[in-house]
């Protein structure tokens, strides 16, 4: 029996709304995850010794239909609805603030 290799999602444009520049030497890839729903990645420079395989972090999930936002909880599931104004270009997480960080905010 021959086992068919995993096919990587096909990758698709960003968001419109998707108004972030990648940090320098990265860059961003968007990809269909489930039905109504992209995962969209923030891929690294491949300059890492201790691994070949490209290194990417997940920077959130978005909803076409609907034109949301959502943080990741990690990259297989999606966490709380967003503003996109909200989000940073390294990730669509929230920042909690604690104690004096907050009053310097």
């Amino acid at each position: 029996i021959m086992k068919t290799p995993l096919i990587m999602n096909q990758l698709m444009e960003l968001p419109p709304s998707f108004y972030h520049e990648a940090p320098d030497g990265f860059h961003y890839e968007c990809e269909e995850y489930k039905r109504n729903l992209l995962r969209i990645w923030l891929c690294h420079p491949d300059v890492y010794t201790y691994t070949t395989d490209r290194v990417r972090t997940i920077w959130g999930f978005y909803n076409p239909k609907k034109d949301q936002y959502y943080s990741p909880i990690n990259s297989i599931r999606k966490g709380e609805l967003i503003d996109i104004n909200d989000t940073r270009q390294y990730t669509s997480m929230k920042i909690n603030y604690t104690g004096l960080e907050a009053f310097f905010v």
